[in-house]
């Protein structure tokens, strides 16, 4: 087909979606760029390809838009198109990071030091047509490492690169970037998400994420760039431009979290922990063999894979139970008393428990808070300091207020705005009303499972966190309690307190305009009431009359868009739209006083908590005129919205018809529609239905097991 043709037959499938006009022309004009552009004229055949077989909504997502540079840098599905993390939104991101270095830091000696995760792209979702080679095929982290070295080396700027056949990971690049005293650094990863992704994030010379206005200056230099050069890596390699990583570094990031042990003497309790296959065995791992722990390291998650093989939904985040599944029933099987877990980085950290002969998993703000708890104690400072987010438990801010510690609790969303402040501590000795030095740290804390307790590190790191909770856990033990019995015990003394989290996943460019559409209908009318309870306040963080003043660019905007609405009794429920993926996250928090039962308090507060999730998200989902039954809210918020709604008014009624009807033909019929992963997202969403309609859920749950 001619290019003409291509860009033909691109419109009118683009008109057969659901997208709104100027995203189908963004991407007809993006395409032809791509078909005519000889710089992408390997990625022609693999675009043919999609327009042939008429798949266009892949086509469409991958170029209706350019990546957004956002978090700290670019993150997204590997593939075709400026809306895809591939070697020329890599290259050019990476590109745009070595002039601004040039522009901020002169002509002198520049360095950069790079780590990397496990991912490898398999095209496991079936975007492309496998049919068809392209350029992205089969690309690791480690390959778009050596493609970023190649372009920071054509810009003589040194590179700091581990060893071919290692890894690094995101809490330990932090550190090199201060360990080695780079200019900078750069991860490659897209953490916790899915396999078919990958993704960039950049460091200032503190060891820090970028932060705004920073990284909007950096945006606009790469937004620049339209030619890339790169220099081989055998050249730049013999040039002395790229350089490994010093092998003693890796010893001295484990003393440093070593040295935050609070009960040295606590050690004597098994621990199963799982990597996820990814890099975590280099930092978890290694920190809790080097501190004595007896440590079973699930055999079956051990070995680096990329694709995830082992890990349900693909999803390789210690914040979901299925994540550790497979090291719980370790655990059982040696009779270990605690499990730990990290995503493909290493940065997020969770913990399971064994408590009263059945396994708790604790979600991110209870980590926390038994964290700050273990950090504070006999920390060496008289006036210890506790960081954490605005979307965090409040319980945290109780516990260190109680240990003495002063609290800062209103950062955005983002570890990078922790780093913020200790850079600013170390820097200024003060980070807005609070004076002191990084001496005085004691815990950064956020409630997706992110902690952080040595100053040497600027990055959420789950090792320092593992070792000050098996120590605790260990202390515990000698008592015969749990790190349950001690979270109790902390509700009871602070108040009891529910924290919950509910995301809307959101498709492509109709997903993306459904979201922003939601935060402009919620500002521009807010509720006077979500479910029962009046709404007290409405903060807007966009507000330059609230908290955070001026907004200092487009990414501090984009940060802080972000509504807090507080409600009577108590309550507080937070939306905002991820910065690195396409979802809506809502965040609510229940308090009550323990002046009874805690257990069923406990109870209550999650009912409640749950019941106004479920009112605002059918709140929300009415302002951009969708509708979800409430069994439909309990289908996995791994799976789309749309794709929600499609299984709830289309899908499910079909499968009815054809069991009523054509019963013989409902097992083809789901094998047609189903994955394994698909069927076990929607099996919670079933079981609801048939709580309401126990007939219907007679008829339907057998082909949901």
């Amino acid at each position: 087909m001619e290019t003409a043709e291509i860009l033909d037959a691109a419109r009118v499938g683009f008109a057969g979606l659901d997208a709104p006009p100027s995203a189908q022309e963004a991407a007809i004009e993006n395409l032809s760029t791509w078909l005519c552009d000889p710089r992408f004229a390997a990625y022609r055949a693999a675009i043919l390809a999609l327009v042939e077989k008429a798949r266009f909504r892949p086509l469409l997502d991958g170029f209706y838009r350019t990546l957004p540079f956002g978090t700290g840098g670019r993150r997204g599905q590997v593939g075709l198109g400026p809306n895809r993390f591939n070697p020329w939104t890599l290259t050019t991101s990476i590109s745009g990071h070595a002039q601004w270095l040039r522009h901020t830091r002169g002509d002198g000696p520049i360095a950069i030091a790079i780590g990397y995760d496990v991912r490898r792209f398999d095209n496991l979702r079936g975007d492309l047509d496998r049919e068809v080679v392209s350029p992205v095929d089969g690309l690791s982290s480690r390959q778009f490492a050596e493609i970023a070295a190649e372009v920071y080396a054509a810009h003589d700027i040194t590179v700091f690169l581990p060893p071919s056949d290692g890894l690094l990971s995101t809490p330990e690049l932090s550190f090199a970037v201060r360990d080695l005293d780079t200019d900078g650094g750069l991860v490659v990863s897209a953490s916790h998400n899915h396999p078919d992704d990958n993704g960039i994030k950049f460091y200032h010379s503190h060891g820090g994420q970028m932060v705004p206005p920073f990284d909007h200056e950096l945006g606009q230099f790469i937004g620049r760039v339209e030619r890339v050069e790169r220099m081989s890596l055998d050249r730049a390699t013999a040039n002395g431009l790229i350089r490994t990583i010093p092998s003693d570094l890796h010893n001295r990031y484990i003393q440093a979290n070593i040295a935050i042990s609070r009960r040295p003497s606590a050690r004597n309790i098994s621990i199963v922990f799982t990597p996820l296959h990814g890099t975590a065995d280099t930092t978890v791992g290694d920190v809790l063999r080097a501190a004595g722990f007896p440590l079973i390291v699930e055999p079956s998650q051990q070995v680096p894979d990329g694709s995830f093989p082992t890990v349900p939904f693909k999803a390789p985040n210690p914040e979901h139970e299925t994540a550790l599944r497979r090291a719980i029933d370790t655990a059982d099987a040696r009779e270990a008393s605690i499990v730990m877990g990290c995503d493909p980085d290493a940065d997020r950290l969770g913990v399971a428990v064994r408590h009263n002969d059945s396994w708790v998993t604790l979600n991110g703000n209870e980590i926390a808070s038994l964290v700050c708890h273990a950090a504070l104690h006999r920390h060496a400072h008289t006036d210890p300091l506790v960081i954490k987010t605005e979307v965090t438990s409040s319980l945290v801010s109780r516990i260190a207020e109680s240990h003495g510690a002063r609290v800062i609790d209103h950062l955005l969303v983002g570890f990078k705005y922790i780093g913020e402040a200790l850079f600013l501590l170390e820097r200024k000795g003060r980070f807005g009303a609070i004076e002191g030095t990084v001496d005085c740290f004691a815990v950064g804390l956020e409630e997706s499972h992110g902690v952080l307790l040595s100053s040497a590190i600027r990055d959420k790191d789950a090792a320092g966190g593992a070792l000050v909770l098996a120590e605790l856990a260990a202390h515990e033990a000698s008592a015969g309690r749990s790190l349950v019995d001690v979270l109790n015990e902390l509700m009871v003394r602070h108040g009891a307190v529910h924290n919950s989290l509910s995301s809307l996943a959101m498709n492509g460019a109709t997903g993306r305009a459904r979201m922003d559409a939601a935060m402009a209908s919620l500002r521009s009318s807010p509720p006077s009431a979500i479910g029962d309870r009046t709404v007290v306040r409405m903060e807007d963080r966009q507000d330059e009359l609230g908290t955070f003043g001026e907004i200092r660019s487009e990414t501090d905007r984009a940060s802080r868009n972000v509504l807090v609405f507080t409600l009577e009794k108590g309550a507080r429920l937070i939306i905002r739209p991820s910065g690195t993926e396409p979802r809506c996250k809502i965040y609510v928090e229940t308090t009550g006083d323990v002046g009874g039962d805690l257990v069923l308090l406990k109870r209550r507060l999650q009912v409640e908590g749950k019941a106004l999730a479920h009112a605002f998200i059918h709140l929300v989902l009415d302002r951009i005129n969708l509708e979800l039954p409430d069994w439909g809210l309990e289908i996995s918020d791994l799976m789309s919205i749309e794709d929600r709604i499609r299984w709830c008014h289309n899908l499910i009624p079909e499968l009815q018809t054809i069991l009523e009807t054509k019963p013989d033909t409902a097992i083809d019929w789901m094998n047609q529609q189903l994955t394994g992963d698909t069927r076990r997202q929607l099996r919670p969403g079933i079981e609801a239905l048939a709580r309401t309609n126990s007939d219907l859920g007679d008829l339907l749950l057998p082909y949901f097991s």
